[in-house]
């Protein structure tokens, strides 16, 4: 991707350190200098992490597999179902999930190493047009292969266990698993996308597959064909909650795709979001397809269709329909992380992976940094550093094919803020800031940031209000 997107200009860092000693009005260096790291891309769609060692790999749609030692630098180590290494003969070898689901390729996927030390693929097979689905589990000694099939445990659309019929307005999809232990030491599976909503099922650690007569499990959300697939549950000890990651709309560059978030103190939940709504009301009407007006209200938002330049036209510097995410908590640094695929503006279906860090506000919601991690470490910020010029989006509750485009604001070392929007912030304490715009507060934080798009280093907001609106700010380098 051309790192000269838009129409940017910008200063030398030779000159861009004298302006900053020549006048006081433009913050000072922050301790951490970054340097532009020479990103390099991967594309895998519907991407799902595990660490190995030092070493993190990303498995996606399509078994499409890549690796990184730092989240900046990628390999790709497959591209498709044909050229995957992961499970040799792998149309023999999934054979019956492929006849089932009369498809040649598979979905969404997930890679978990259990406690008796061995790694599992959750695999998903679907036929596209209706919920003729399967999940299946292969296992290996090796992160990367090979892994024999263990089999398929869970199927859908065209009867249930039980033998009744399959109501697909009620009955999930089973694709799109998400694997994971819970704080207790009990292993999950979250699962679902469009069709009956998401469900959860524990899962039995001998066997690799759900434990017995659970049925499809518990259901979160969803129904009615709501456009909401993609779940990923984040446990985060400091909080006490458990986070479902969630993808509203469609994943297509038109598709209005974005990431949504609730949380429950329990992993079967029920789950809530910042506004008190509960998810199990999140749903489209009885008798509607893909009706999003109905599950808009739901779910925190926490990023969608977003551009850094108010010209589109000119420019691919932002992200259009990012979505169905991973997360990783690194203990040793206490860093989170979210990962996901996007597309680019003018850039059609072209997909690429980003990572960006994710904090956890006051009120314990997380926040989306705006731009990609860089190996940027969040410290303490003081009002010089702050205050100056800067880029403003908000990101809404709506799903759109519409790209928010910037508005211009000023922060000033008064407390006040000046521009299209007019206001004040204050720190909440030595971390967190209030941003209040038109009478609402945003609760968030500053983070230094490298900005690919202005080519230097930059001040970053994220910030969430009591609505479920999420902003994000760049300050402007020149």
């Amino acid at each position: 991707m051309n790192k000269k997107m838009g129409v940017y200009r910008f200063l030398s860092s030779a000159l861009l350190l004298i302006a900053l000693s020549a006048c006081s009005t433009i913050p000072t260096a922050v301790d951490q200098e970054l340097e532009d790291p020479g990103f390099k891309d991967v594309f895998v769609h519907d991407p799902s992490i595990i660490k190995d060692e030092e070493t993190y790999y990303i498995l996606g749609s399509h078994m499409q597999f890549a690796k990184t030692n730092d989240l900046i630098h990628w390999e790709q180590l497959s591209e498709s179902v044909p050229t995957n290494h992961l499970i040799p003969n792998i149309y023999d070898e999934l054979a019956e999930a492929f006849e089932f689901a009369k498809t040649d390729t598979l979905w969404a996927g997930d890679m978990i190493q259990l406690d008796n030390g061995k790694y599992y693929i959750y695999y998903s097979a679907c036929e596209g047009s209706s919920p003729l689905s399967v999940l299946g589990v292969a296992v290996s000694d090796h992160v990367e292969g090979p892994y024999k099939n263990e089999g398929i445990f869970l199927k859908s659309g065209i009867t249930k266990e039980d033998g009744s019929a399959f109501d697909a307005t009620k009955e999930p999809n089973v694709i799109d698993p998400h694997v994971f232990y819970d704080k207790e030491g009990k292993l999950w599976m979250v699962y679902g996308s469009y069709s009956g909503g998401i469900f959860i099922l524990e899962m039995d650690e001998e066997t690799g597959f759900p434990k017995k007569g659970q049925g499809y499990g518990t259901k979160l959300l969803g129904g009615n064909h709501s456009r909401i697939e993609g779940p990923y549950i984040q446990y985060n000890e400091e909080t006490d909650y458990y986070y479902l990651f969630l993808s509203y709309g469609g994943l297509a560059a038109d598709g209005g795709y974005q990431i949504r978030v609730a949380r429950s103190k329990n992993p079967e939940g029920p789950y809530m979001d910042n506004t008190g709504k509960t998810m199990l009301d999140a749903k489209g009407k009885e008798g509607t397809l893909f009706d999003d007006d109905s599950i808009a209200p739901y779910g925190t938002k926490l990023i969608g269709n977003h551009s850094w330049e108010t010209d589109l036209a000119l420019t691919n510097a932002g992200y259009v329909s990012p979505g169905h995410n991973s997360t990783y908590f690194e203990k040793e640094t206490n860093q989170y992380f979210i990962i996901f695929h996007t597309r680019f503006p003018n850039l059609g279906e072209q997909h690429s992976v980003r990572v960006h860090q994710m904090f956890f506000n006051e009120e314990g919601w997380p926040l989306i940094t705006p731009l990609r991690y860089a190996n940027e470490k969040l410290t303490k910020y003081t009002d010089k550093q702050v205050i100056g010029d800067y880029k403003l989006i908000f990101h809404g509750r709506d799903i759109t094919e519409e790209i928010k485009v910037p508005t211009e604001i000023t922060i000033n070392r008064n407390g006040k803020i000046e521009g299209e929007y007019a206001g004040k912030w204050d720190w909440s304490n030595d971390k967190y800031v209030n941003i209040t715009l038109n009478g609402i507060t945003y609760n968030g934080l500053f983070i230094s940031q490298w900005d690919e798009y202005q080519e230097a280093q930059t001040m970053a907001f994220s910030g969430l209000s009591e609505n479920g609106d999420t902003i994000f700010m760049i300050r402007n380098v020149e």
